[in-house]
Order: C-alpha cells, then structure tokens, then sequence
C-alpha cells in the first residue's frame, strides 16, 4: 500500500497494546513511514496484511494464534509484496532457518535501540532483495550447511511464482505487474537457482512442498509455457 505521498506502510502486529503504542510513536515520529494497522493475534494479523497490502509488518515473534512461521507464510501469500520483520525476546534464535523458509525479511530482538528498528524497516523496504538479521553471531551456525537460506524468496519472486503457477506467460506476468519482460526472465532465473529448479514446473512443485506458494494456486498444465524462461 502506497499513499499519495509514497509513504511506507506499516502493520504493527503485538499482543500488548502498550508495546504497539511505542512502536507506534517511534514509527510516525519518522518522515516517510505510516502505521496503516494493528493487530494483536495471528487472525488479525493476516486479515489486516490482506486488506491494507502494507510495505512492512513488525511481526512479535509470540502473537498468538498460530505458529510464527506459519502465520508468516500466511501472511506472505496474502500480500506477497509485504516484507515481515520478526521482533523477538529470544537473543538465540533457534527457529530463525524455519522463518527465513517461511519468507522473513529481517529479525530483530525486543531490546534493539529505535533507530536499529528504523533502519532495519528501510533497509527491507528500499531493497527487495534483502534481508536484514540482528543475531549474534553465532546464531548463524544454524544456517551452515542448510539449505533454508538458497530456498528464500523475496516477495517479488514469489508473486512471479504465483503467476507462474497460474500458468501465465513471462509476457503476461510483466504486463500485469509492469515489469519488462528481461526482467521476469532475470527473476524466473533467480528463483530456480534458489529452488534448485530445472523447469518452471520444477520451481513451482519446489516452491508448494516447502509451503512457500500454495498447492491451490497451480492453474492448468504448465508444459506449454516452458519455453518462455529460455
């Protein structure tokens, strides 16, 4: 969601009000970023990223509902050009493979200073392809040797897999999220690099048995459309 005056679109999503209530206030004290939700379950949560399409959702790593990781790929299917940021009161976070599976864009722990969390919220925003982790470091020995960060896709690439799925040639995909057509041929290839993927079928069955598309959004056979990404 984008308002008339290009500003950044936030849905702000904690249990506890009086945390939002800060969150809030350091977020409209900055120019350029706006507060478009809140929500205090998992629900909430991905209802209010359906209806308002925010550029940025601050995600508290324990709202309730259903599992984090599933709440965020809920939430990236509904608004697949949402970057979800996790702020967590864990300082050794275990489950951080499974969340960058899911398709976070950052985490960031419950005690980060104000202008970590703003910077954090720009940087996701002014590059799709980023992705922005305040962890220790040695957090990150849960990613060597994984593959969870190869099978990241930004929310770019998963609306392009959508489409894909959906059957719709590279033609069609650029028109309809106007782009060139070089330019979702250049996704298409980042995306079977990151899957593994020798075909567009291929990344679009990859894509379904790691929950980051859903299996519904498969349209008719995609043979027919496999000459496109050469």
């Amino acid at each position: 969601m984008t308002d008339s005056e290009g500003r950044t679109s936030i849905l702000l999503v904690d249990p506890y009000v009086l945390f939002r209530d800060g969150l809030r206030g350091i977020l409209c004290a900055r120019d350029g970023l706006t507060v478009v939700g809140e929500a205090s379950d998992s629900a909430q949560a991905v209802s209010l990223a359906a209806e308002t399409r925010p550029h940025v959702v601050l995600l508290d790593h324990d709202t309730p509902g259903n599992d984090i990781a599933a709440t965020v790929r809920l939430i990236c299917r509904r608004s697949p050009t949402s970057a979800v940021i996790v702020l967590s009161t864990l300082t050794h976070p275990v489950r951080l493979p499974g969340l960058l599976a899911a398709g976070i864009r950052g985490y960031l722990p419950k005690d980060s200073t104000s202008e970590e969390l703003l910077s954090t919220v720009q940087s996701v925003r002014a590059n799709s392809e980023r992705i922005v982790l305040s962890v220790p470091r040695h957090s990150l020995t849960f990613l060597t040797g994984s593959e969870t960060t190869s099978t990241v896709l930004s929310g770019r690439q998963r609306e392009i897999l959508l489409l894909t799925a959906q059957a719709l040639s590279n033609g069609q995909i650029a028109t309809r999220l106007g782009l060139t057509e070089a330019t979702v041929k250049r996704h298409l290839r980042n995306i079977f690099s990151k899957l593994g993927a020798v075909s567009r079928i291929d990344a679009v069955n990859k894509a379904v048995a790691s929950s980051l598309i859903p299996a519904e959004s498969i349209g008719i056979p995609l043979q027919e459309r496999e000459a496109d990404h050469h």
